[in-house]
């Protein structure tokens, strides 16, 4: 390929179809679900090195910290993270990294790729990636979809008919027509007759070329993304686009925005092992098996069980004589579900939410920039957390009206700042923080910092916080 092609990860979404793992402020992208790495560090590695340049990744701010840090294990430099403002759908999101990119190089190629598939054919996804860009570059312009050659007729996805070979585009189509996800009978139509693949939702295009298409098609969206990049600001690691003009943006799909009403649009069929985890079926269905066809993580006992997918994060799960189930308990939530009946579990979610239950939107473990804290234990008047500060990190310096503090140090060193005085604590050693008093605790060490803290007050909530000094830039 003639020039670099720029990957664009999109980490948005809240997975909720795979609850109670993935929550609100840490979804399914930011989880190890398929290996050791996050499903975010997974599509990050694919698309490092040639014929990639660096990534602009576009996700939300509640997890900009966690993207950065993940980018950062995963040993990949992005050229920019994008914080949308709000939720859009894809369309406007390709659109913003678009604008972004033409501004510093006008021929600008981009690869638009959800951070949350597994492509267990590496070689098999460059080889389409080569034959998508020649399709891209050549005189038509070309904006390329991927579609994944079915194995079976699934009704959970989109399906893509191709149309015609595309001359001088070799293993490139036109595409005849997008499909819905389809009921059973249909989908086996598309099967055995050859010529349906599965959306991916992965598309190759010059940049240029799409906004061009966008504008044609949805000039206001192009209008607003371009005033949100133009009024955007740099803000440490991220940019953040103007609000109030991004979320004037309708929210649509790249499929329905232009794939669908466009003459220029193409698909490249390709065999690539893709899966689209979105579902807890769809794990079962990709992870290894025991004889009996269960997938069983962590601290599990099954017995006469089948077909079955079970997973503990914490306690110990039990489970006898049940068959195509899926169980996955996490430290606060237990999820029991039939295995064909997995797709309900977002109404559930849903449900939990407008009751005002907070198990939908985070775990106990609350990730942060400098680390994590996890509730341990509360009660009326207190609450006991552990927080673990990462090396050469620290909190912001800062008060609480309602409540005191006193902290344990059981691992590492800590630097405490208690009104005017710093002082260093190791382990089994103690202070204890009135309300009012400014205080920060910070890690000098090489080592992760762990402090057991113990509040105390009427009022424990994290809103009474009364930051005065931040490195990382927050309010």
């Amino acid at each position: 390929m003639a020039k670099s092609i720029v990957p664009v990860i999109l980490s948005g979404g809240s997975g909720q179809r795979l609850w109670p793992v993935s929550r609100e402020s840490h979804p399914k992208q930011l989880i190890s679900l398929v290996s050791d790495n996050s499903m975010l560090q997974e599509t990050a590695t694919r698309l490092s090195g040639a014929p990639f340049a660096d990534p602009l990744v576009i996700g939300n701010d509640d997890h900009r910290f966690i993207i950065a840090e993940q980018l950062k294990e995963a040993g990949v430099t992005p050229q920019a993270i994008v914080l949308e403002p709000a939720g859009r759908n894809t369309a406007p999101a390709a659109a913003l990294a678009a604008l972004i990119s033409v501004r510093r190089d006008p021929e600008a190629v981009l690869l638009v790729a959800p951070s949350d598939h597994v492509i267990a054919k590496p070689k098999e996804f460059l080889a389409a990636v080569d034959t998508a860009a020649k399709a891209a570059a050549g005189e038509d312009g070309r904006l390329v979809a991927f579609g994944v050659n079915p194995d079976r007729p699934a009704t959970g996805y989109g399906y893509i008919k191709k149309g015609g070979a595309i001359d001088g585009a070799k293993g490139c189509f036109s595409i005849e027509r997008f499909v819905e996800k389809p009921d059973q009978a249909q989908a086996e139509k598309y099967l055995a007759g050859g010529d349906y693949y599965w959306n991916s939702g992965i598309f190759l295009f010059s940049a240029s070329r799409y906004l061009e298409a966008l504008e044609g098609l949805r000039p206001d969206m192009v209008s607003a993304c371009r005033k949100a990049v133009d009024g955007g600001q740099d803000d440490l690691d991220f940019f953040r686009p103007d609000k109030q003009a991004f979320e004037t943006c309708k929210a649509e799909s790249i499929d329905y925005a232009v794939m669908e009403n466009t003459p220029s649009g193409a698909v490249v069929p390709v065999d690539m092992g893709w899966h689209d985890v979105g579902s807890w079926a769809a794990l079962w269905e990709i992870a290894e098996k025991d004889a009996d066809g269960n997938v069983l993580i962590g601290d599990v006992i099954a017995g006469d069980v089948d077909g079955s997918y079970i997973r503990s994060d914490g306690p110990l799960v039990s489970v006898i004589g049940l068959e195509n189930v899926v169980v996955v308990a996490t430290g606060d939530a237990v999820l029991v579900v039939s295995r064909d009946a997995v797709e309900n579990i977002k109404s559930a979610v849903e449900t939990m939410k407008s009751g005002g239950r907070t198990e939908p939107l985070s775990h106990p473990r609350v990730y942060r920039p400098w680390g994590w804290f996890e509730s341990l234990e509360s009660g009326e008047g207190y609450q006991v957390k552990h927080l673990m500060v990462k090396p050469g990190q620290g909190i912001s310096l800062q008060s609480h009206k309602r409540r005191a503090e006193h902290w344990v140090v059981v691992a590492g060193t800590a630097r405490v700042t208690r009104g005017e005085d710093v002082i260093t604590l190791g382990v089994n050693e103690s202070t204890y923080l009135p309300a009012g008093t400014k205080h920060r605790l910070e890690n000098p060490g090489s080592e992760a910092l762990s402090v057991i803290e113990v509040q105390s007050g009427s009022y424990l909530g994290e809103d009474d916080i009364e930051r005065y000094e931040d490195r990382y830039g927050r309010d």
